[in-house]
């Protein structure tokens, strides 16, 4: 009982100082150390409060019963349970428990109040209810008489839509037999009428698993497959999105905190997940799906079968997919539009297979299920190879070339197998023009590696120029080009391994230069020249021609805005910008190691004379003045689907270089480079986040915060800053990053609560131990700006930590920087807090002594943080004011505070004057005349 009494009244306290989850915990533990009715009910009543408070509304109401089941009577508990019912939406309920209380205290204002609030409550919900239920018949009504007027069904639909996305019209629509009225609209087929039926399931699912689980039933996947799988590309992606509603409501991925909705029954989603994810196979292969459908299926699998997360354990969802749906989706990348058999496709069909290949390769978690994969792979590729049936030989082929595409290693592995490369070659040499093609696009691919371009030169190249100067096919004429362009940049930056004749690159690209200017040519055929440029802007002859080639270097910028739809134009305009930047990694070269290599007859990767910083630095500044920023500026904002993680990094790792040159930071901002990188920052691969971070840091240490990232953007910055505190980084990202970190703490309040916020304050203080005078001198100047805030002041007032102590020492550093920061950060603690005026002369025996060296200092801006410090001290206490005044401290104000205050030395003259003053004050010293 003593217990139960000692933690109500902790809990009691807790409460007061709004600390209500707490209190709860209290006021639960104390439930279980009493059996005393009166004292329960009065634990029960005080855990309700703590629940409206949190806004936990169904604990509360469970707590304020209880109250109320041990004393009926209990005003407290019935208007508490009042409470947390209305915001649970049972207001007839709420109603009758605030109507117990008038009438227990009937002049109690509250309770009137409340009753006539609820009373009207009630009244507008039965009246929105009525409304709704007329409002839902008279719409139905409208859309499926055909003898309405057009501007009224259009009307009709969009408030039917509408409607759909409210919850309460949604539930309307459900019971009053909408689905069935719906699928009518759907059989009338008309486009518009189709649509808005669509969406306004959508909207019905939205959120809401019981119902999107009873839509699907009632609808039946055969059904949406089919809406899906027609030519019309509004409807097709329409019913995209309603199935993805439904498979986030099933799945749980968009659960929202609806307050007042409890989940009545939990369902179990698994098989339906599966028969979804299985109809979407079928389309894959079902010759009556239009290309549009076959894009959406595909789009549907990338999107939700592989894991989002690798932590997560499970991978089900892909080896279902994998079992049941491997070969189908291989089938799809092996298509040959000229084939007669082939089947619906659009320009984007084959990618996005290729794509869902490599998210579930990379989903696997272990070499069995990867070997597993493969062997699916082999089966279906030699199962196609046949003497007597060369559409097959070209179907196999072209199905390495979509693995090629997708999981690249997997690729490689395939083109391994006995007679896959043979082939190939072969091809090229076939009459047929489908048969060049297919070869032509299979050998690209497959010469991303030195080792298969080495067997290519050896046995394709003279194919491939016979091609390129025989056919009349453009398409195949490009693509030849861009096959012997990939070809001659095998080697990469290393100019001891040019795989052509000195020129014949430069030829290559010369081409592709004349047809990417040319705007008569379409868009598909540039597309190739710009991919042909991404492989050859490896050779530096080739990329410092490009660059002083102003018209190909603005048509190229022209197609990448124009074309921010086509993933494969702003892969390979992003390609080409890191070429010409210099701006991809390249291995560290050990002297050491370079002599062994030599000395063993082994191939050392040589430099070529215009891939040195000089020339990279040209490069960088045509670039910029072609208007490169805008270029970058409009890629990022393109659709994610198209601007794939891998384009990301490439466009971080252009930013990165273009920010190199602080000169160069105005610029880019002007020119919008500084919103344009946030967004790289925050999502992509880990390497493109970091580089994007890096070049954000770069920009924010030199810029003014509110230019470079205007409006809320700011605050997007620092998550981006903060992950680059990280001892991982090297040493120059950790020091922008802090440069970076400093410059925007210093601009507002709110910018360093979000820097706390973002857990940087242990980073920060990490770096002030470090060893490198710079990484120390950039983390106290932050921590200088830092210490304005309240909360970072409180860790400095706590005990058991030696932060103070740090910032003491580091005002006796040699360094001047180090010195003027920690000086800052002194001067602005002690003047907050007496406590830490005191503190600072217990965290070290050197504390006067230092102090006596700051207030001597040469440099005037540490000599002044001196004074000021000195002057805390003084005005903290006045012991501690006669122990100043007693050391040598008194004789250095006074020779300060006697000097003539010219313009450069005002601020310290005045500030040991103020010293002075206040020794007088004390009666310590008089004055003198």
């Amino acid at each position: 009982m003593e217990d139960a009494v000692r933690l109500k009244e902790e809990g009691n306290k807790y409460f007061q100082n709004q600390n209500y989850e707490e209190a709860s915990r209290s006021y639960s533990q104390a439930l279980t150390q009493t059996k005393d009715k009166a004292l329960l009910a009065t634990l029960y009543r005080n855990r309700a409060a703590c629940g409206l408070k949190t806004e936990s509304y169904t604990q509360a109401a469970s707590d304020a019963s209880k109250a109320i089941d041990i004393n009926a009577s209990d005003i407290k508990a019935l208007f508490r349970r009042c409470q947390a019912l209305e915001q649970l939406g049972k207001l007839d309920q709420a109603f009758k428990d605030v109507q117990r209380c008038a009438t227990l205290e009937p002049k109690n204002r509250n309770f009137q109040e409340t009753l006539r609030r609820l009373n009207s409550s009630i009244h507008e919900k039965l009246h929105v209810q009525f409304s709704t239920d007329s409002r839902v018949q008279k719409m139905f009504e409208i859309l499926l008489d055909e003898n309405s007027e057009t501007e009224k069904r259009e009307k009709a639909a969009n408030n039917l839509i509408v409607l759909g996305r409210e919850d309460a019209g949604a539930e309307k629509i459900f019971q009053n037999n909408g689905v069935a009225l719906i699928l009518q609209l759907l059989d009338t087929k008309k486009p518009e009428l189709g649509l808005a039926a669509i969406r306004t399931l959508s909207g019905m699912c939205d959120g809401h698993q019981a119902r999107a689980m009873a839509i699907l039933h009632t609808i039946q996947m055969d059904r949406l497959c089919g809406w899906m799988a027609v030519e019309e590309e509004e409807i097709s992606r329409a019913v995209c999105s309603l199935l993805q509603t439904i498979i986030d409501a099933l799945s749980g991925e968009d659960k929202r905190g609806h307050h007042g909705k409890e989940e009545a029954l939990v369902l179990d989603t698994k098989k339906d997940l599966k028969l979804i994810a299985s109809h979407l196979l079928d389309m894959l292969v079902n010759k009556k799906v239009s290309g549009q459908g076959r894009d959406q299926a595909l789009n549907l699998l990338n999107k939700n079968i592989p894991r989002k997360d690798l932590s997560i354990h499970d991978n089900s969802r892909s080896i279902y997919v994998i079992e049941n749906g491997l070969r189908k989706i291989l089938k799809v990348v092996g298509q040959v539009p000229e084939q007669p058999s082939c089947l619906p496709l659009t320009d984007n069909t084959r990618m996005l297979a290729s794509i869902l290949l490599n998210k579930l390769y990379d989903d696997l978690r272990c070499d069995p299920e990867r070997n597993h994969f493969r062997k699916i792979c082999e089966e279906y590729i030699t199962g196609k190879f046949d003497p007597q049936n060369m559409d097959k030989n070209v179907h196999a082929i072209q199905t390495v070339s979509g693995v090629l595409q997708g999981p690249f290693d997997l690729g490689n592995q395939l083109l391994g197998m006995k007679g896959v490369m043979e082939m190939m070659v072969a091809l090229c040499g076939s009459d047929r023009e489908q048969d060049q093609l297919v070869a032509v696009e299979a050998l690209i691919h497959a010469s991303t590696k030195l080792s298969r371009a080495t067997f290519i030169i050896t046995n394709g190249v003279t194919l491939l120029k016979d091609i390129y100067k025989t056919t009349k096919n453009e398409r195949i004429k490009i693509r030849t080009l861009v096959g012997l362009c990939k070809l001659g940049s095998a080697g990469g930056t290393d100019y001891g391994l040019r795989q052509f004749a000195e020129g014949s690159t430069e030829k290559l690209a010369k081409q592709c230069r004349k047809w990417l200017c040319n705007v008569n040519i379409d868009t598909r055929t540039r597309r190739w020249a710009v991919e042909g440029l991404a492989y050859l802007t490896l050779d530096a002859d080739v990329k410092d021609d490009f660059v002083q080639d102003i018209p190909a270097l603005q048509a190229m910028f022209e197609l990448a805005k124009a074309c921010t739809s086509d993933k494969t134009i702003l892969y390979s305009v992003a390609t080409t910008l890191v070429n010409c930047t210099n701006s991809y990694d390249v291995k560290e070269v050990i002297p050491e190691l370079v002599q062994l290599a030599k000395f063993s007859k082994q191939h050392v990767p040589e430099e070529h004379p215009k891939d040195k910083k000089d020339f990279v630095e040209k490069r960088v500044k045509r670039l910029l003045k072609a208007g490169v920023i805008s270029t970058l500026a409009c890629m990022v904002k393109a659709d994610s689907a198209i601007l794939t993680d891998q384009t990301k990094e490439l466009l971080a790792r252009v930013f990165l270089a273009l920010c190199d040159n602080a000169r160069d930071r105005g610029t880019i901002v002007a020119q919008g480079g500084g919103k344009a990188l946030i967004p790289l920052a925050l999502e992509g691969t880990d390497v493109g986040k970091v580089k994007a971070a890096h070049a954000l840091a770069k920009i924010a240490a030199v810029s003014n915060p509110d230019i470079a990232f205007p409006g809320e953007r700011v605050y997007e910055v620092v998550r981006p800053l903060v992950r680059l505190l990280d001892t991982q980084r090297d040493g120059l990202q950790n020091y922008e990053a802090l440069l970076g970190l400093t410059n925007l703490s210093g601009r507002s309040e709110k910018l360093r609560q979000k820097i706390i916020k973002e857990k940087a304050l242990p980073d920060i203080e990490n770096y002030m131990f470090e060893n490198h005078d710079q990484l120390r001198q950039a983390a106290t100047e932050c921590m200088c700006n830092m210490v304005v805030n309240k909360e970072v002041q409180e860790r400095f007032l706590a005990d058991g930590n030696d932060r103070l102590k740090l910032v003491v020492l580091l005002c006796g550093e040699d360094d001047d920087k180090v010195q003027n920061a920690a000086a800052g950060a002194l001067a602005m603690l002690t003047a907050a807090h007496k406590k830490l005026c005191h503190k600072m002369t217990q965290v070290t025996p050197q504390w006067l002594e230092i102090l006596q060296r700051l207030c001597l200092h040469d440099r005037l801006s540490v000599q002044h943080r001196g004074i000021v410090i000195a002057y805390n001290l003084l005005a903290a206490d006045q012991e501690l004011a006669k122990k100043l005044v007693e050391s040598e401290l008194l004789e250095i104000l006074t020779f300060v505070g006697k000097q003539e205050p010219d313009e450069k030395r005002k601020q310290v003259v005045e500030a040991a004057r103020d010293c002075l003053i206040k020794c007088m004050d004390y009666g310590f010293i008089k004055p003198f005349s």
